[in-house]
């Protein structure tokens, strides 16, 4: 085993990421990058800041201050946004909270970063798609091709299914199931498993799309030339040249900023117009608690208009308030 050094904070850091975070908490190879990355960053910022080396840094310069230091660096400098900082805090303080019990005579510095709290953030309003849009996407490759079948097949499953673009480049054949009650099961975020339905025009899309895919290499569902699976920069890259397509012939497009996520958001609005429970949304999309879906409560305009219907008075049309076309009679019926 390599040594960062004989100071506590380097054996600390090598101790997490070596043991702790894999085999003890067993987290995500995604997640144990981005603690990685921010320990990285820290370092450098505090060895360009306190003028001493990495190698040389301990506990007592991973002071409340310095962190702080570090975070507004993060938003002044990089153009970093709340929650990123937000998120870089957490790495920082997995670590720390960590090598607590180990360390009691840095106890009260590491106590103190553990104090400080997130940075508060604004929730943005969920976007998503209409129907025509979605329309127009999944009409937008070309079905000339093997590229413009693949791209239809995985535009089509993602809007109906809602999954994390994660859980969508993991994907193998062999998660797709198409006999009776077709669904597709993955494990998504948290390693929690799930199993979504396809509807049956969405089954129909991907028995066609699987018969194709069998003749090619490779196990992942949604592969490139070669039999690999997609990335997920390739998938966006994708998504993107559609939507110059697409955006032709529904203009409405241009207007709104659309990822693959923007697609998950797509399939949780068509399941709440639907009618279709908050609880039952989260879990078909595989959040841990309805927290994270009463967002969408929040987006969806038809649901406020209605509950304002439900509360006019008994005399008062539903509806929204148009004003009289001719202002001198209404002024009259005052």
């Amino acid at each position: 085993m390599n040594t960062l050094g004989k100071n506590a904070l380097a054996t600390s850091l090598q101790t997490y990421f070596t043991t702790f975070a894999r085999t003890q908490r067993d987290l995500s190879a995604h997640t144990i990058a981005s603690y990685r990355d921010t320990w990285r960053m820290l370092l450098k910022h505090l060895t360009a800041t306190l003028g001493i080396p990495a190698d040389v840094l301990d506990f007592d310069a991973v002071t409340a201050a310095n962190v702080i230091g570090f975070l507004d660096h993060l938003e002044d400098a990089r153009g970093n946004g709340a929650r990123t900082r937000n998120a870089r805090l957490t790495a920082i303080r997995s670590v720390l909270a960590r090598a607590l019990p180990d360390h009691p005579e840095h106890a009260a510095t590491i106590t103190q970063v553990l104090a400080i709290p997130p940075k508060r953030t604004v929730r943005k309003v969920i976007e998503f798609l209409t129907a025509d849009e979605v329309d127009a996407l999944l009409a937008a490759p070309d079905p000339t091709n093997w590229t413009g079948r693949r791209d239809h097949a995985l535009l089509a499953m993602t809007v109906q299914t809602g999954l994390r673009v994660s859980e969508i480049c993991s994907l193998t054949r062999h998660d797709l199931h198409l006999g009776t009650g077709p669904y597709v099961a993955c494990t998504g975020k948290g390693r929690r498993q799930r199993i979504t339905p396809l509807t049956r025009t969405t089954a129909s899309t991907m028995t066609t799309y699987l018969a194709e895919r069998a003749t090619r290499p490779g196990t992942s569902l949604f592969c490139g030339p070669h039999g690999r699976p997609l990335s997920r920069d390739a998938l966006e890259h994708r998504l993107a040249k559609h939507l110059a397509t697409a955006t032709t012939t529904c203009p409405s497009l241009a207007t709104k900023h659309v990822t693959m996520h923007t697609l998950r958001h797509t399939a949780a609005m068509n399941l709440l117009t639907a009618g279709v429970d908050v609880s039952v949304i989260a879990l078909w999309l595989g959040h841990a608690d309805t927290h994270s879906t009463d967002a969408y409560l929040h987006a969806d305009m038809a649901i406020k208009q209605a509950a304002i219907d439900r509360t006019r008075p008994p005399d008062v049309q539903p509806g929204t308030y148009k004003p009289e076309s001719d202002i001198l009679t209404w002024l009259t019926s005052l």
